[in-house]
Order: C-alpha cells, then structure tokens, then sequence
C-alpha cells in the first residue's frame, strides 16, 4: 500500500508491481529496466520523474502530479487496456512505462551477458536445429562447434537445442550429424528481454528511446 506518512511508498502485491519500467539518464538515454516498485520509491524520494508521451510529445510529472493525472484518467475513463495500476489505500495510481533519472548521468553499457536464461530469450524457447518449441525444462545450450573441437563460449557458437536434438548430434559439427541450423547464431545488440518487451503493444512508447539500448533487464541506479 502507498501511504503519504511513510518515508518511501508502501505498494500492495499488484499484478502492476511486476511490471517493468524503462528508466533514462538525465539526457534521456535508456539505461536500466528496473520494477515498478523501484520505480515508485525513485518518484517518491523525488530522485526520478514520470516521462509520459502524450499526442507525440514528452510530458514530465513528479510524484504528486502523477498521482493526480491517475485520479483523472480514472475519473474519465481514459485509460488503456495494457495500462498497469497499483491500489493502494485510498487510492490507485497508474504505473508509468517511462522515468528519468534526475541526478543520474551515466551513459549506457552495451554489454549484454551470454547466459542460458538470455540464450533461451535470443532463440525464442526453439530448439535451432528441428525449430520446435519447448519450455525451458526441455532445452539445453549446444556449442555448434564442439568445445572437444575447439568451439568457444561464446553468442556465436551456442545455440538452444532440444534434448533429443542435443544428444543426437553429440560431440559433432552439424555438418557431420547430418543437422542444419535454423538460424545463425549471433551476438545479440541489446538485452533479448528487453527486445521482446519492446515489440509488444504494452511497452510500445519505449520505441522512442531504443537508440541507445540498455545493458540488463534488471538494472539498479
């Protein structure tokens, strides 16, 4: 619950609470994705503000004025359906998809980490070699160039395979198994979480600050 008498805000378990928001630099730069909880306490302490885009132009509100643009879209009745709120004792407040990080100027890394959970997200759950999906309980990481032949850990050498995938090509190329990649690997530009949020219609206004990427999913400041 958000309560105006505690030092930082007191949000309720709300499905709006696992939502993501896209935090900038003070020249308005992507830098982290962080949780809306951590987004709330930043607008509470006055150490961020909500960047809102609103007929193709950038709107700023503070903490207080945030919580009254929520009261009147919910007054009015204009909110969206891949809005996120969070209830709180008297009232509701919408989760905001943008902050700025007012003291924050630190420039983006572009550093994504290679490991299994950023591998799975890269080839989307799908087995690279029969093209199947699975859950990730029933994937694993392939070197397509064995590590017995020399192949590295790296973006480019690792697939997502199947277990059946895996164990029939074993310690060979594909070319010696008689496989064929559905896909290169490569060396993804930007956190592949990151990317998956931003083609969909809920995180859609993060499009205007992609230029630059971020460097993990979920940062700190």
């Amino acid at each position: 619950m958000i309560s105006k008498s505690q030092n930082t805000p007191q949000v309720s378990h709300h499905s709006g609470l696992h939502s993501n928001v896209l935090a900038l630099n003070r020249s308005y730069m992507a830098v982290h994705v962080i949780p809306a909880r951590r987004a709330f306490c930043l607008l509470y302490k006055q150490m961020a503000e909500v960047i809102n885009v609103e007929g193709g132009s950038f709107m700023t509100y503070d903490f207080p004025t945030w919580m009254e643009l929520s009261d009147l879209k919910l007054e009015l009745q204009e909110h969206d359906e891949h809005d996120d709120w969070v209830r709180s004792v008297n009232y509701r407040i919408q989760v905001p998809r943008v902050i700025r990080l007012v003291n924050y100027s630190k420039y983006p890394k572009q550093v994504v980490k290679l490991n299994r959970k950023n591998i799975f997200l890269r080839d989307e759950n799908s087995c690279q070699y029969c093209g199947k999906h699975f859950g990730s309980q029933n994937l694993s990481l392939d070197h397509v160039v064995p590590r017995s032949r020399g192949g590295g850990m790296s973006w480019e050498n690792i697939v997502c395979a199947c277990l059946r995938c895996n164990v029939k090509k074993g310690g060979r190329t594909p070319r010696e198994a008689g496989m064929k990649l559905r896909r290169k690997p490569f060396r993804p530009k930007r956190n592949p979480g990151f990317a998956h949020q931003l083609n969909s219609d809920k995180y859609a206004c993060w499009r205007n600050f992609i230029d630059l990427g971020v460097e993990s999913s979920h940062g700190k400041s």
